[in-house]
């Protein structure tokens, strides 16, 4: 056992935000924590770390417990390069190295039948032990493992004070991954996270020997990595065997069930005081009513099930149109310090389009939007009344020390009190959170107030990098629901696919210091790569290319030969891709179990080579999950 919660109470300024929370986390497992934003799973986490103390209850952690904790926006700064730092983390396995040439040099030189010599033999044996125990020797084959992974492959000699918010964020990742704790908690660890890097970390993850307790709304990401789900609703925790897809069916049961017996009982009452009401005052059956009046007030009453709070509700509006050209970008240079992002962005939007940005971490995304909403680049043109209203990731503009309630309303002190409060309680955020100080709040709670000033803006033309990062389900629908029915231009970054199939009717690509505009759906956009992915057809510098189009679907049967035959192919080729990933599967891990033979270890070429082969399934594996995904 890791930590043990019993019956733990926690509150801010008189008030409660957890009641009688138990739950026992053992070696190696799985847990993902769920809830509302502003339900206390950051709270819950800080009374695990122990930066907290409980009000009531017991916390046992077990003694000497190795912690990493991969927080919100977990970033940290360093002069370092990324492989200094990730060289730190091995320093008694450099020294043990170290330690064993100097032995072997004083081995060499010490006389054979001396005391000194069995005396440097004996430490000698005890240091390789050491050594073999901890796999020193092949550190440095983790680390390019972790950081190849996780999208840091050539980036080995890049200062870390260079990088972006989300780059920092996957490298403290990276180091907690080889640190190896006994227990790994990761708040919103997908947030900064492509695709490709995605998919490696929920593999790696499969593989991690200690435990791990996620906090996610990442659904497809907590089906693939836990195994019980936490759930903290109205203060308190429910524990669910299973992963996200079984929680929410075992959640649905469960609140049926204590519906029915809640509304079984009331029903049940109701009759029972009907009874004493018409026969208490009958002398015949005075005592028949008295004892169901006992039987009443003895009843153990069955708490109604609550349900879920409203969603946030978002609206954009804007006073003014603007004219029908919005943005013109033509031959744009993105560069961080000396490092060229983008060689050439050129792209339009017109009035009433909605564009997504996409591309790998570090590729320029957010580097453009800033660029972007400065106009000081005579690359960048604005169209005329165009009122541009920008959402930053990280919420910079948002200040820490200012009440939720004033950051919102020193904006507008022109407005009252009322409306600003019904803006911000609009958005989710509460009247208990009004003279909460910013820097106080969760990241979902600071994600909505900064999406309600953001609101209030009322531009025409909308930026926004990332805005899905920290909300729950609930708030990302209602979000993708406003920006649905905002009528006027919309450019976004964002890694969260339904966000950007709800929303995108063009897309942006950054890829290998490339840009590359298509017109067309998410969808379309996905089937246009993966077409041009298996006929090796590399991207056209620079140039706008629209995919071909794609019909309809059909609504009702088939209508031709044609078409059934497209379809039948179709289910070919998804039957032939699901035994293609399933032997790949199979072969990564058979490599993966290889690389514990102390043979194939010592033998760094042997090595080199599985870890390439690892490489080369994981690359063969993104390509198709891709596909696969469009086809299905």
């Amino acid at each position: 056992m890791l930590v043990s919660f019993d019956k733990v109470r926690f509150g801010f300024c008189g008030g409660s935000l957890l009641e009688t929370v138990t739950f026992t986390l053992s070696e190696g497992e799985r847990v993902g924590l769920i809830g509302g934003n502003g339900e206390g799973k950051t709270t819950l986490i800080r009374l695990l770390l122990g930066e907290l103390e409980a009000e009531d209850g017991e916390i046992f952690r077990k003694n000497g417990m190795r912690v990493g904790y991969l927080a919100q926006n977990g970033g940290y700064d360093s002069s370092n390069t990324v492989f200094e730092e990730m060289r730190e983390i091995f320093t008694e396995d450099i020294r043990a190295i170290e330690a064993l040439r100097t032995l072997e040099t004083d081995i060499s030189q010490a006389d054979e039948t001396g005391a000194e010599y069995r005396a440097l033999c004996a430490k000698y044996e005890s240091l390789n032990r050491k050594i073999a125990a901890r796999d020193s020797y092949n550190f440095e084959v983790r680390i390019r493992t972790v950081l190849n992974g996780m999208g840091f492959g050539e980036a080995y000699d890049q200062r870390i004070s260079t990088m972006s918010g989300g780059e920092k964020t996957r490298l403290k990742l990276c180091r907690l991954l080889l640190e190896e704790p006994e227990l790994l908690i990761l708040d919103e660890p997908t947030n900064h996270l492509d695709m490709k890097t995605l998919f490696w970390l929920e593999d790696y993850l499969a593989s991690f020997k200690g435990a791990i307790l996620t906090v996610s709304h990442d659904r497809y990401f907590l089906d693939r990595t836990v195994q019980i789900v936490y759930e903290l609703e109205n203060k308190k925790l429910s524990v669910f065997k299973g992963n996200y897809t079984k929680y929410k069916q075992l959640k649905a049961e469960k609140t049926a069930r204590l519906l029915k017996e809640y509304e079984k009982q009331q029903e049940e009452r109701a009759h029972m005081q009907e009874y004493v009401d018409r026969n208490l005052v009958r002398a015949s059956t005075t005592k028949m009513a008295q004892s169901r009046r006992k039987a009443l007030e003895k009843m153990e009453l069955v708490e109604k099930p609550t349900l879920p709070p409203p969603p946030p509700r978002f609206s954009f509006t804007y006073p003014e149109k603007s004219y029908e050209k919005v943005l013109e970008v033509n031959a744009l240079r993105l560069t961080a310090g000396e490092k060229t992002l983008v060689k050439d962005v050129t792209f339009s939007l017109a009035r009433g389009e909605k564009c997504a940005v996409v591309g790998d971490n570090g590729t320029g995304k957010s580097t453009l939007v800033k660029e972007l909403v400065k106009n000081k680049n005579q690359a960048v043109k604005l169209g005329r009344f165009v009122k541009i209203a920008c959402y930053d990731q990280e919420n910079a503009n948002l200040n820490p020390e200012n009440t939720v309630l004033a950051e919102l309303w020193e904006r507008h002190t022109l407005w009252d009190q009322t409306k600003v409060r019904g803006i911000l309680a609009a958005a989710g955020l509460v009247a208990e959170d009004m003279d909460k100080k910013v820097r106080m709040l969760s990241g979902g709670e600071r994600a909505k107030l900064a999406l309600a000033v953001f609101e209030c803006e009322n531009g025409n033309t909308l930026f926004l990098d990332e805005p899905t990062n920290h909300l729950d389900l609930a708030a990302r629908e209602s979000l993708e629901d406003a920006l649905k029915a905002f009528d006027g231009t919309l450019l976004f970054v964002s890694h969260d696919r339904y966000f950007i199939r709800a929303l995108a009717g063009k897309i942006l690509e950054l890829e290998n210091e490339k840009a590359t505009a298509f017109t067309g759906s998410y969808d379309e956009y996905t089937a246009y790569k993966t077409a041009q992915k298996a006929e090796n057809k590399p991207t056209t510098n620079g140039v706008q290319r629209d995919p071909a189009p794609i019909q309809p679907q059909k609504q009702s049967g088939y209508r031709s030969k044609e078409e059934r035959a497209q379809n039948a192919r179709r289910q070919t080729r998804v039957k032939k891709i699901e035994t293609e990933i399933s032997a790949l599967e199979e072969e990564e891990a058979a490599v993966n179990a290889s690389l514990a033979d102390p043979k194939i270890t010592g033998n760094f070429a042997l090595l080199s080579e599985k870890c390439n082969r690892l490489e080369q399934i994981k690359s063969a594996l993104d390509a198709l999950y891709q596909e696969y995904e469009t086809l299905i």
